[in-house]
């Protein structure tokens, strides 16, 4: 079975940050009845489009396995189908504006006096706070959590990173706090709120920085290169360029070919414990023995100099050689993959991470699949639905409604215009 199989979610989410959540949920088993505005849905739908009138892959990509019902929820029989859907559902996930489920009429009361059980679990840019009615988007959060100003290279502008911590990684957050919720729900009965910030999500994966902030306090900082360069350190934690974050000095280093590749490089750990077997791979045997470079102190302030000897051998091999021999003596490394030797790599297919999904209108396209893997409960990544796809099973199956109750909700414009309705 599917670890959530018979939990049923009520997908109130759009853009990224949500349906991040809810699709993981959805990939797990649980039935997610993904509501959209009439004619509309959700916006993510016809941006960055590739293909004329089919859905963006900004949609499909992030909303696989789900159910999609139109509903005008501003129209009094819409809002009768939501009570409804309301009663039979298991958790409730949204990333409204601050305050439009209030103004909808379903403040948290109202919601658990429909459903006592009912989880209600909420992404918001921030928490409780001078700014908690502001509005977050991805590259907002990432500076307002901590990641910009401690990415780049000293010198530079704050930059931020390609990897989606802000919507994404609060959907991950969020979506653990619904499955903790669930769990305790089993043993009271008892619904609760759930809420992710997106600030506190970048800070919350930005820990290591804070880590630092307070190690800065007693000392410079050895394992940046600037200490090295014998660069004063200010009062806060500074970018780091391409410093590993572990406490193991790392640098990205170039490797054969990146005249004209961009990504002919590779990630390079000075492992303290692999040093020696550093030092023969690269040809420097003296380094064992020499006091300026045989112990993690002593090379700290000579990162530059024990980096460009590395690098020197780095660009006589392509990255893939270079990890080959780097792997076969247990140094830790990794050589930098664009998407389209990701897209390629047959081991990512072959474990789901990568899957090629059909889409009625769009074609068939490559999408992320579940990165998270159990083995009592394998994962099938399902396309992502047309605008109000189920609307009419989900009246029928979910609800129970009748033919004359469809036919009544139809006719109202709670679940669309009645005229273009008709002519489906």
């Amino acid at each position: 079975m599917k670890a959530l199989e018979g939990v049923r979610i009520l997908d109130f989410t759009h853009v990224q940050s949500g349906p991040t959540c809810t699709q993981l949920l959805a990939w797990f088993g649980a039935d997610v009845i993904k509501v959209e505005r009439p004619g509309v849905g959700d916006i993510t739908r016809g941006q960055l489009r590739d293909i004329p009138d089919a859905d963006s892959l900004y949609f499909t990509m992030l909303n696989h396995n789900k159910r999609s019902i139109t509903l005008n929820t501003k129209n009094e029989s819409g809002k009768k189908v939501l009570e409804e859907l309301i009663r039979k559902c298991d958790v409730m996930v949204e990333n409204f504006a601050p305050g439009a489920l209030d103004r909808m009429g379903f403040t948290w009361e109202r919601i658990q006096e429909i459903n006592p059980a009912m989880i209600v679990a909420s992404i918001k840019g921030f928490g409780p706070g001078p700014y908690q009615d502001c509005k977050v988007y991805e590259n907002v959060a990432q500076c307002t959590g901590g990641a910009a100003s401690t990415t780049g290279f000293r010198d530079g502008l704050p930059l931020v990173t390609g990897a989606q911590i802000g919507d994404s990684g609060t959907g991950l957050h969020l979506c653990l706090g619904i499955v903790t919720a669930l769990y305790q729900r089993t043993r009271t009965g008892e619904g609760q709120k759930v809420s992710a910030a997106m600030q506190d999500g970048v800070l919350n994966l930005c820990r290591v920085k804070l880590r630092d902030q307070q190690r800065l306090e007693h000392g410079p900082l050895k394992e940046y290169s600037q200490f090295g360069e014998g660069v004063e350190f200010g009062d806060s934690v500074p970018r780091a360029g391409n410093d590993s974050g572990g406490g193991q000095p790392g640098r990205i280093l170039k490797c054969k070919g990146w005249e004209n590749d961009p990504n002919a490089y590779i990630y390079f750990i000075t492992q303290a414990p692999v040093w020696e077997a550093i030092c023969d791979v690269i040809g420097a045997p003296e380094w064992k023995t020499d006091p300026d470079y045989a112990t993690p102190n002593a090379r700290l302030p000579r990162l530059n100099q024990v980096f460009g000897r590395i690098e020197d051998w780095t660009q006589t091999r392509d990255k893939f050689e270079v990890m080959e021999i780097l792997n076969a003596r247990d140094i830790p490394c990794g050589p930098i993959l664009s998407m389209k030797e990701l897209a390629a790599d047959a081991s990512l297919r072959a474990t789901g991470t990568i899957v090629e999904v059909d889409h009625p209108t769009r074609g068939s396209y490559l999408s992320v699949g579940n990165p998270i893997k159990l083995s009592g409960s394998p994962t099938e990544v399902t396309r992502s639905p047309l605008l109000g796809e189920h609307t009419d099973v989900i009246l029928r199956e979910v609800l129970q409604f009748d033919e004359s109750m469809v036919k009544e909700l139809q006719q109202s414009g709670a679940l669309g215009d009645p005229a273009k309705l008709a002519a489906e």
